[in-house]
């Protein structure tokens, strides 16, 4: 498999650099570890000696392996061939099945998040759901490989999936009809008032390229000059660190996107505008960025960029708070390490670990009927075991968010669907950007 694609794949949840696995960029390994390695290794004969059945090596080395990655943070891990080919599927061509990104969390299948307009979508699984059963048996504690197998079949076939989702007080069943899925990392759409809506599903290859195309479109199906534009990274978790500048560098002419400072040499880099595109799309147009907890990594480099330079006004939810790059080291072949290498910092130095990006205007999702639950039960980055911990160390006061109430946020789903409004964050910025007030949208300086 070739570790071009690995480096699309992996974009799906994470922002991901590539670097050569070389001698010279590999870390010296303290001479004082050795008493430590001979515990390991002692540990591995007795095992092979004593335990109640024979124990094959490649078990007890992928043990070790995924211990001591699991013991770093969150976003470290060892990826072998099922790992990589399963990444490579969802990048490469279409495949039949639901349309959900997963991941293994303590042992349970949790949904990063449902493509856009999936089958998984539409039956309406959400982002932090966690999948129990299929078809009545549980999957708890068992490969991540063969529940996803599982999950993936002939289009038109059904599963069923039962749910836990936070602030529900019981579990429940989906039943959800596969699906050809067609990934599609950009859309766009022109809205009442010649407003065009870019949004990013994923950071994967060619994104920023993407995004300029959907600009173009927009202006030609405009019916007059364009007005506004919003920018949707919603429930984005991430993706190629370098599509994030590019798809940054599209809005900016001048100064820092973000930069990277690891302990490594080499892992220190500096990225600035004008490096990727000339000149900048939408130039004075006013623009918002809709973000919420599950934009994560990628998405937060872009918000915060274009937050700092005051490019656009940022709205919905505070983002998820993972400000760290992880590295794809080669071991073999067919095998790798995504380690944590890095942390990122906006362009006025500032670090989204644990506190995420905070929007400039608070706006909930009304539309949303379990609205207060999931965010009394909210998921992110400070909430994973093992997470590194933000260098300014932030009270947990500073990462609360404002729980006064606002007059403008104040209807129910109920009345916002008699409205006909699916979708109150970007109704909202819509709105915001019809009215057209100066002082409510920033512009290009």
């Amino acid at each position: 498999m070739k570790f071009a694609a690995l480096a699309r794949s992996a974009a799906l949840v994470t922002a991901v650099a590539l670097i050569p696995a070389t001698t010279a960029g590999l870390a010296q390994v303290d001479g004082r570890v050795g008493p430590e390695f001979s515990k390991l290794f002692a540990t591995y004969q007795q095992i092979k000696a004593n335990y109640v059945e024979p124990v094959d090596d490649e078990k007890l080395i992928r043990g070790a392996i995924d211990g001591m990655l699991a013991s770093l943070d969150p976003h470290s891990g060892y990826l072998d061939g099922q790992d990589l080919e399963r990444l490579n599927t969802m990048i490469d061509g279409n495949y039949s099945g639901l349309g959900l990104s997963v991941v293994l969390d303590d042992g349970a299948v949790k949904v990063i998040s449902p493509f856009r307009g999936s089958p998984a979508e539409e039956a309406g699984l959400k982002a932090g759901d966690y999948i129990t059963h299929l078809e009545g048996d549980l999957i708890y504690g068992g490969e991540l490989d063969e529940a996803v197998s599982r999950m993936r079949g002939p289009a038109g076939t059904s599963i069923r999936l039962t749910i836990f989702r936070a602030g529900r007080e019981e579990p429940f069943d989906v039943t959800v009809t596969r699906g050809v899925i067609e990934l599609e990392p950009v859309t766009y759409t022109v809205e009442t008032g010649n407003i065009g809506v870019i949004t990013v599903n994923e950071f994967s290859r060619d994104v920023g390229a993407d995004v300029y195309a959907a600009w173009q479109k927009i202006q030609r199906e405009a019916t007059g000059r364009v007005s506004g534009l919003v920018l949707d990274l919603r429930s984005n978790p991430g993706g190629s660190l370098d599509e994030a500048v590019a798809l940054s560098d599209l809005f900016l002419d001048r100064g820092r996107i973000v930069s990277q400072r690891g302990r490594a040499r080499g892992e220190t880099i500096l990225y600035d505008a004008e490096s990727v595109f000339r000149g900048q799309i939408a130039e004075g147009l006013p623009m918002i960025v809709l973000i919420d907890a599950g934009s994560a990594s990628a998405s937060e480099i872009v918000a915060g960029a274009l937050q700092d330079h005051r490019r656009a006004v940022i709205m919905g939810d505070q983002s998820f708070g993972k400000g760290s790059v992880q590295t794809l080291l080669p071991l073999t072949r067919d095998t790798a390490l995504k380690l944590t290498t890095a942390r990122y910092y906006t362009p006025a130095g500032n670090s989204v670990q644990e506190g995420g990006i905070t929007p400039d205007i608070n706006v909930p999702q009304l539309s949303d009927p379990d609205l207060e639950r999931r965010t009394k039960f909210q998921m992110r980055e400070s909430d994973l075991r093992g997470h590194l911990v933000n260098e300014l160390k932030l009270e947990d006061k500073a990462l609360e968010t404002d729980k006064r109430d606002d007059p403008r946020f104040q209807m129910t789903a109920a009345e916002l669907e008699q409205r006909g409004v699916a979708d109150f964050q970007l109704y909202y910025a819509l709105e915001t950007l019809q009215r057209g007030a100066p002082n409510a949208v920033a512009r290009a300086r």
